[in-house]
């Protein structure tokens, strides 16, 4: 008995792999297992946080050094692709002069993440506009 339950539960976690794989793609799943940059980041030098129409709301926090990000953390209430989204919208962030930032749009996030089904797209650019917001924040506490 206890067998066939170990080989329900390893053939049911099969199938979520694969339908996570299917959804996020190669690059994604191994984000979503392993996400990077979740947290808050104390005494941030900005902050952005934006709600999507379908609920999910996203903040990245960057701290900015000698003009560059230098840390960087996100959260998101979301779906796993949102997490996905704004785990590698805020790793593009690093390194980053201010003035780069705009270069991190929806577009570029789906290029890192590669093949995203339609329906689930709109997280990277829920992620691009939450750095931008950042920015703008960044822009209105330091006056640039």
């Amino acid at each position: 008995m206890n067998d066939s339950l170990d080989d329900f539960v390893d053939r049911l976690q099969n199938t979520i792999n694969d339908e996570a794989i299917g959804v996020l793609g190669e690059q994604g799943f191994k984000r979503w297992q392993n996400p990077k940059y979740r947290g808050t980041l104390e005494n941030s030098d900005a902050h952005g946080r934006i709600t999507g129409t379908c609920g999910d709301t996203m903040e990245i926090f960057l701290k900015i050094e000698n003009d560059s990000v230098k840390e960087v953390s996100y959260l998101t209430d979301g779906c796993g692709t949102s997490n996905v989204c704004c785990s590698f919208a805020a790793e593009m962030t690093l390194g980053k002069t201010f003035e780069k930032l705009p270069e991190i749009t929806g577009e570029s996030i789906l290029e890192k993440l590669g093949d995203v089904p339609k329906d689930e797209q709109h997280c990277a650019f829920l992620a691009a506009s939450a750095v931008q917001e950042a920015r703008d924040d960044y822009m209105v506490r330091h006056k640039k």
